[in-house]
Formats: structure tokens, sequence, C-alpha cells
């Protein structure tokens, strides 16, 4: 048995030798130490349970210890928890891969299972940089998105996200350099769509693809557009012969109301991304699908292989529990508990928009946002939420919450408090 520290001597040691996200080193804010999870509580060591607002970045949306998901990791650990991917294959991989093809908009076909969200990103866009190569395009090697976008934190991700404000700004210089368009407004605007259609027209000779978030664009602001869009730039795509790339790692699942949020629109992507709530937050996992089109396309290039294979592809543990996180939210009547929070959350938030500082106040599915004026005090923000019972993370001038679909109403109501006393101290 390991020594037991003492809470003062685990935060030392965390403070010393711990790089966490987004921080410095050493730390400047002290974390708290969460002992244990279960339901959407986390207990957290000298404070107590704290409702999770936050699934855990998005992705326990069935919240912690549940005992379906408990069950598939432990019969699967038994069997073999790891067993590499190359020249290799395993049931719950398979199972999992044909599960995503039936789940997903037609006509994804072929999926590659990686380890991170960012990875898959990085997936997607090699995919398509090969696929251009292989079919004698090779000129085609720029992608375009729009601003405000977030697509991970390695180095093809990186230079998709928003180059002025974001938080990889300061590899501007370093990054690809890619084709921006304006971000999206919320509502339809055909002017704006024309401008996108212009855009894509006069770069289709040089961009492999267009990527971007569907109807929500997470880490990048939390800004909410029309589906509308996704359908001009589908027919944008298909009328230039550029492929079109949907990041799906935070709205896939559910989080939106729809599936995934490609459903909104009626439209499929020839490459699209899922991770986060993959597994129901239980193991780091992502995949990446594509088309039969982009498949073969790679098949007939020059090197007729994707030369990518991270060490724990396919692992054979995460995907039994992907593949039952999965059944485990199709099983059961999703639609109508995310509706159900997303009129929670309309009802517990209307009044923040009154509040002094408040910019915007918005909700769709499991997401509410409350937008301020400045940037919120990290600091002060913990503070508020914890005297509330709640444990949310804001992030710039960005109050949210993404609850795990089984918060119950007083909890849903509890979070909402919470986030109008971050406001508050906002």
């Amino acid at each position: 048995m390991p020594e037991l520290l003492d809470l003062r001597e685990l935060l030392e040691l965390d403070r010393r030798h711990v790089w966490h996200p987004y921080g410095p080193m050493p730390g400047r804010q002290e974390p708290l130490l969460v002992e244990s999870a279960s339901g959407v509580r986390l207990r957290v060591a000298g404070t107590g349970d704290l409702i999770d607002g936050m699934s855990s970045w998005w992705s326990a949306i069935h919240g912690y210890n549940h005992p379906v998901l408990n069950a598939a990791a432990h019969g699967q650990v038994e069997r073999m928890s790891h067993v590499m991917f190359g020249g290799l294959t395993h049931e719950p991989a398979v199972r999992l891969a044909a599960k995503l093809v039936e789940i997903t908009p037609e006509p994804l076909q072929h999926v590659f299972l990686a380890d991170s969200g960012s990875v898959s990103v990085e997936v997607a866009v090699k995919m398509c940089l090969q696929y251009w190569r292989s079919v004698g395009r090779p000129a085609k090697q720029r992608l375009l998105t729009w601003r405000g976008g977030y697509h991970g934190d390695t180095w093809q991700p990186m230079s998709v996200c928003d180059p002025e404000g974001g938080m990889h700004e300061l590899w501007s210089g370093a990054l690809p350099r890619q084709v921006f368009a304006d971000a999206p407004p919320a509502e339809f605007d055909e002017a704006y769509a024309d401008r996108l259609r212009e855009l894509i027209g006069l770069h289709a000779h040089e961009v492999a693809a267009v990527i971007v978030e569907p109807v929500v664009q997470g880490a990048g602001g939390m800004r909410f557009h029309s589906p509308a869009y996704l359908r001009v730039l589908r027919e944008a795509c298909d009328a230039h012969d550029v492929l079109l790339v949907f990041d799906e790692i935070a709205t896939g699942f559910g989080r939106t109301g729809e599936l995934f949020a490609a459903d909104h629109a009626g439209v499929s992507p020839d490459v699209m991304c899922v991770g986060k709530a993959l597994t129901g937050g239980y193991l780091t996992m992502a995949a990446t699908l594509c088309t039969e089109r982009v498949a073969a396309g790679i098949a007939q290039g020059e090197v007729p292989v994707l030369a990518h294979g991270p060490t724990f592809m396919g692992n054979p543990l995460a995907s039994a529990v992907a593949l039952a996180s999965i059944e485990l939210l199709l099983g059961q009547d999703w639609r109508q508990e995310v509706k159900r929070l997303e009129t929670g959350l309309r009802d517990g938030l209307a009044d923040v928009a009154g509040l002094p500082g408040v910019r915007d106040v918005r909700v769709l599915g499991a997401i509410g946002v409350v937008q301020l004026d400045r940037p919120v005090d990290m600091a002060a923000a913990t503070r508020a939420a914890v005297r509330e019972g709640v444990w949310l993370r804001p992030f710039r001038d960005l109050v949210y919450t993404m609850p795990p679909y089984v918060t119950g109403d007083a909890d849903l109501a509890q979070i909402c408090r919470a986030v109008r006393a971050v406001a508050q101290e906002g």
C-alpha cells in the first residue's frame, strides 16, 4: 500500500510538480482535490460535495460511477485492457466502429479510432491532404474555416482555431496559414452565406477542406449559429470540389438536442470527428469517420496507406466502455432528457440577462452560456460557484454549463443559481 498523504502534502506536491491545463508552472491558483465522484457530484476534500456543472469538460454525460459503464470496464479489463491494433483486431473495436457508422450521418463508412479529440482532427486533416495528393491535386494543402472556432491544442488543429484573440494566437507566425471567414452570425444572413460561397470558390484551387464545428462553436467562444450555414457549406464544397469536415467532438452524442449537430441541418460531411462524450467520460478516446470516396482516394495514391497509428489506437478497454456508453444513451429517451435540461436552463437563467455586466444569455440543448462584458476573475468565480455547491469552470468572458444528462431538476436549478452568482461576481 502506498503511504497516504494528507491534503496539504498532496496540494504542495501538486504545486511543485503537476502542470495543469492552461496554467503556469508552478500553479498560481490552488486546485480542488477530488476524492471520488458519483452521479453528478464530485466529493472534494475539505469542501464536501459539489454538483458538476461541466460534465468534466463535456464528456461525463451519464454522470460518474455509472453501474452500466463500470460493468463494461470491469468485464473488459478481465479479458484484456490493451493490445496493439497494428495487425490485430478485437471485438470491442469492431463493434464500436460498426455502431458509429450506424448512428452517424450517411455516407460515413470508415472509422479511424484515435486517442484524443485533437488527434482525431490531426487525422482528419491528414486524410484530406493525402486524398488530394493521391488523386493528383497536391496543391490543395490549405484549410478553410470561420473565426471563433476551436479544434484542439496540437499543431494542425491549432492552425484552424481563431488566429486573433484565441488561446493559440501566440503561434500564429509559426502555424500553417489557413483561410478564415468571419465568424458566423447567430441567425441566417444571406449576405454572409454569399461571402462563404465566394471565399470557397476563390480558394478552391488550394483548399483541401473546410472544417467547422457545426451549430455550436465550443472553447473558441461558445457561440451558436444557424444550421442553414451547414447546408451552404455542403453545397459550396460540392460545387467547388472541396472536402467538408465537421468537428463534432463537443457537440456529438446529443448535447445540442440532436444526436449530432449535423442532424439539425440534415447534412453529412466527408469527414467527421467525435470524442469527449464517446466513452461517457471514462477513458480518453476519439474517432475520425470518412466516406468511401475519401478512403478509396487515399488507397489509389502513391502511398496507399494512412500513415498514422497511435500506440493506444482502438484500445479495447476504451472501446468497450464507449460502446456501452452509446448503447446506454440510445437505450433511453435521451432527446427528452436533453429537452428537459434545455427548458430548465432557459427558465433558470432567464433573469440573468438583466444583471449588470451581462452581454448575452443563450441556451441550446444541454448548453447554457452567460457572456459578460469583461473577463472572468477565475479565483473569484470558483469561490462563488463553490459557495453555491457547484463546480463551474468559466473562461475568458464566459460563464457556462454543460451538465450531465442525468442531472435532476433540483440540481439543475442549483447550477443555474451558481451561474448567476458567478455572473454577479464578475
